[in-house]
């Protein structure tokens, strides 16, 4: 038999296609991930992957062992997910993943009222922009701006975040549209619908810089380095910015929020799921539409 950390990390590699990323993913350093996947190739007297100058590509073996091997992860999980829901009562860790921009400016600031509530239930708060897996237990509960698709999970809408224009009150092109100079996402992100909404309203006038997290887009219109797309419910509270009037359309991202289907009825898991349920919803500035 083989050991399974070794499989878990050529998990990590074949869906992620380098060393580098793998090792990011599983929080430890590319020459563990090497060294895992070597021992792995030699359990099975088979290569599994080449090894490119910048990348990894599956041999015919390593496909199919991948193929093999995700169902064996999916039914750990599941095993994991019934024992959970069979043992456990109203305490324990539940992990929460939402993007940075609703961490840090909105969930945060309800985490002391959560514990008072709920001392019992501990709960792990991720800051992450990208899609992840809750089959894979990557979290219990996910927050999302786009509607998550994975077909064991349980999906629900829970409100709309808007976004507008906004400069420092300081920029000093800020009565002047025709001189505006815009804050982007950098070219990782020029998929993102912010994205195509802010180069539709910019309509060719220059770019003052491109940054990959609305974080930094924020510190960027405080700072007067140009007019950026903010969420609202940041924006319009920070005395230093202001709204900017232009003649495009405003924009809004819904907010989805997602749980594993064997997971939604575990006490723990119910009880976090309620409380962003009423924070969200009996937040006006995730029930006006954009």
């Amino acid at each position: 038999m083989f050991d399974w950390e070794n499989m878990r990390h050529f998990l990590a590699v074949a869906r992620i296609g380098t060393f580098s990323g793998a090792a990011r993913s599983l929080k430890v350093d590319h020459a563990t991930v090497s060294r895992r996947l070597s021992a792995l190739e030699d359990e099975m007297k088979t290569r599994l992957v080449e090894r490119l100058p910048r990348s990894c590509k599956l041999t015919q073996a390593g496909q199919r062992v991948f193929e093999l091997a995700q169902e064996m992860e999916e039914n750990a999980y599941a095993i994991e997910r019934f024992l959970d829901v069979s043992l456990s009562p109203l305490s324990g860790k539940v992990s929460l993943s939402a993007p940075p921009v609703l961490v840090a400016s909105f969930l945060v600031k309800h985490l002391a009222d959560f514990r008072i509530a709920h001392p019992g239930v501990q709960l792990s708060v991720s800051g992450e922009p990208r899609q992840i897996s809750l089959s894979r237990r990557e979290a219990d509960i996910a927050l999302r701006l786009i509607r998550p698709t994975e077909a064991t999970t349980v999906v629900r809408k829970l409100g709309r975040m808007s976004f507008d224009l906004y400069a420092s009150k300081d920029y000093p092109h800020l009565h002047n549209p025709a001189a505006w100079e815009f804050i982007v996402y950098d070219a990782g992100f020029a998929d993102r619908p912010q994205q195509a909404w802010l180069m539709n309203v910019a309509r060719g006038r220059p770019v003052a810089c491109e940054i990959g997290d609305i974080t930094g887009h924020l510190a960027a219109a405080q700072a007067g380095a140009g007019v950026a797309g903010l969420p609202c419910f940041v924006a319009d509270t920070d005395p230093n910015l202001r709204r900017v009037a232009h003649d495009g359309e405003r924009f809004a991202r819904d907010i989805w929020m997602a749980v594993h289907r064997d997971l939604r009825r575990l006490p723990q898991v119910q009880t976090v799921m309620n409380f962003l349920l009423k924070i969200i919803t009996e937040n006006a500035a995730f029930t006006t539409s954009a």
